[in-house]
């Protein structure tokens, strides 16, 4: 499929970046991955009001233009004829000095990049059966001003995943520095407990004078709370130990790609009967009938 690279739709072998983009020199930009339905971005908006927000807040743009990025997103649907993709937008300031002491620019002068892809496709058994889960060391810090936002410096996620991997898990849980739960390497985490639907604080959740939360808002996860409200379902947004985790009754993940995926073992503890819970069941299936209803 073709790429858009700055207003342009080129194959993937033409789309060419500056050597001195800072996104390849030093990591410096923004990302976005997202899920097309019926040639539609479930919740494109929420995606790129988040990009949006992010940039401002860690001084990439003053305002991004979120209703051009629509608009690019849509071109490369449409040009590829998509019906069902895993759509990935990347925003960097291009070869701007990172040192000169300006002030950000109102609008990109830099890179956009978006690239669909074939969806991934996962094992149907999972969401039956449930995967593994290790944890990994305390990583996720609240006094890191780029904890909780999509940056390009995903590689400390991505090793933590591989470490997974090669243990034949499907996800490595992250803790903040103070040992409590922040989620996966690269989703959101949830914990069904008594009946109700318990998920760590997210950045912009935080309560007056606590420390920041160094974990992403998701997409995905604020479209699971918003269902589980609408079941008559109670949901807890607290910090989380350890503990929580491995007395939970359920354990799912949320993110663009799998959506809702069930946790059936936290390493070598069973989590519920070792399948996917009842609850985690219901929200994954009122989750796809949404995104359904929203794409289609």
């Amino acid at each position: 499929m073709d790429l858009f690279l700055n207003g342009k739709m080129l194959p993937p072998d033409q789309a060419l970046l500056p050597v001195d983009d800072a996104g390849f020199q030093h990591a410096v930009g923004l990302f976005e991955t997202m899920s097309a339905h019926h040639g539609r971005v479930f919740r494109l908006r929420q995606h790129l009001d988040r990009l949006a927000q992010s940039a401002i807040e860690l001084g990439l743009s003053r305002a991004l233009d979120v209703d051009a990025l629509t608009q690019a997103v849509q071109i490369t649907i449409d040009h590829n004829k998509i019906d069902q993709a895993r759509i990935r937008l990347t925003v960097t300031p291009g070869s701007m000095s990172m040192v000169s002491g300006e002030t950000p620019p109102s609008t990109p002068t830099g890179t956009v990049l978006i690239q669909p892809t074939e969806p991934t496709e996962y094992d149907p058994k999972y969401f039956d059966e449930g995967i593994t889960v290790l944890i990994a060391q305390p990583g996720a810090n609240p006094f890191d001003p780029m904890a909780g936002h999509k940056t390009l410096n995903y590689w400390g996620r991505l090793r933590t995943l591989r470490q997974a991997a090669s243990a034949g898990a499907g996800e490595a849980i992250w803790m903040n520095i103070s040992n409590h739960l922040a989620g996966g390497a690269i989703s959101n985490l949830f914990l069904v407990k008594d009946g109700e639907l318990l998920t760590p604080i997210a950045r912009g959740e935080e309560v007056d004078k606590s420390l920041p939360a160094p974990v992403l808002p998701g997409i995905t996860r604020a479209a699971v709370i918003e269902l589980a409200e609408g079941l008559g379902i109670t949901v807890r947004k607290q910090m989380l130990a350890i503990d929580d985790l491995l007395e939970a009754d359920e354990v799912f993940l949320t993110n663009s790609s799998w959506h809702v995926l069930p946790v059936s073992r936290v390493e070598k503890a069973e989590i519920g009967n070792g399948k996917a819970g009842e609850m985690t069941k219901k929200l994954r299936e009122a989750l796809l009938e949404l995104i359904e209803e929203e794409t289609a």
